[in-house]
């Protein structure tokens, strides 16, 4: 199938979900590009299964949005428009928000780390210290893609400090959502992000910036800082898809606070 790239067999027992996550990379890759289309006899092919796991990853990835379903055509890649990333970006600023000020706060399951000088923290502080110095390490190792322009390394530590950030808060339905819409904006801008000939330093880097205001209790930093760069990358990819490649802000130009570039 032109495009698409699967490494072999995929021979363990959840055919189905390590179906849809090779997909799902192939996307944000992209390999598979907007508005192709296959079947599920040439996903089954390409990796020795059966139909069935096969049909049930692609009818999982339709459920997300990340594919369209045409019942005598099979599947095709959804084809993102730019008012499709405003209502994400405008989605999961909200998420974002109330998740910051939920931490902050002491809301949810777990209570945020407290400001002031290192002492000695109670169980669930220090459960909360831990993780959060996980995810500045999953920030530091996106940021080192995101300088180096390196958007397939980017996305994969990109969400997954999202997900364990978002995973704070203790509710996992929001924590699903928010990593939803999060792959939803890569794979809507992703097709456009490879199209541009050097990503180094357009590509935003503000995840231990993040880390260090959510540890401090600054929300409002916080959220300054995801806003801004929420608007730098509405005007990118507005710039990209109207035709303008390469018009958006340009590598080596002052880059707004916190906000280099996507998604």
């Amino acid at each position: 199938m032109p495009g698409f790239s699967g490494s072999g067999a995929v021979t363990r027992s959840t055919l189905r979900q390590q179906i849809a996550d090779a997909l799902r990379d192939e996307v944000l890759a992209g390999r598979l590009q907007s508005g192709q289309e296959f079947t599920v006899k040439e996903i089954a092919e390409q990796y020795g299964v059966s139909a069935t796991p096969v049909r049930e990853a692609l009818v999982d990835l339709s459920a997300q949005g990340l594919l369209d379903a045409d019942q005598h055509r099979g599947f095709r890649v959804h084809e993102y428009s730019a008012e499709d990333f405003r209502d994400m970006v405008e989605a999961r600023s909200l998420v974002t928000s109330g998740i910051f000020r939920a931490l902050a706060e002491g809301h949810g399951t777990h209570a945020a780390v407290p400001p002031g000088p290192p002492r000695s923290l109670p169980p669930d502080e220090s459960r909360v210290a831990a993780v959060l110095a996980g995810v500045r390490r999953r920030g530091e190792e996106a940021q080192r893609a995101a300088v180096a322009g390196d958007v397939t390394v980017l996305i994969g530590y990109d969400l997954r400090f999202w997900r364990e950030l978002g995973a704070l808060f203790g509710n996992p339905y929001l924590t699903d959502f928010l990593n939803r819409l999060r792959v939803q904006t890569w794979v809507c801008v992703v097709q456009h992000l490879r199209r541009l000939p050097d990503l180094r330093g357009r590509l935003w880097a503000g995840h231990t910036d993040l880390v260090d205001a959510l540890v401090r209790r600054d929300t409002d930093t916080a959220h300054a800082m995801v806003e801004s760069y929420n608007a730098h990358a509405l005007r990118l990819i507005e710039s990209l898809t109207d035709g303008g490649m390469g018009k958006g802000p340009a590598r080596g130009e002052p880059p707004v606070p916190g906000a280099d570039t996507l998604p």
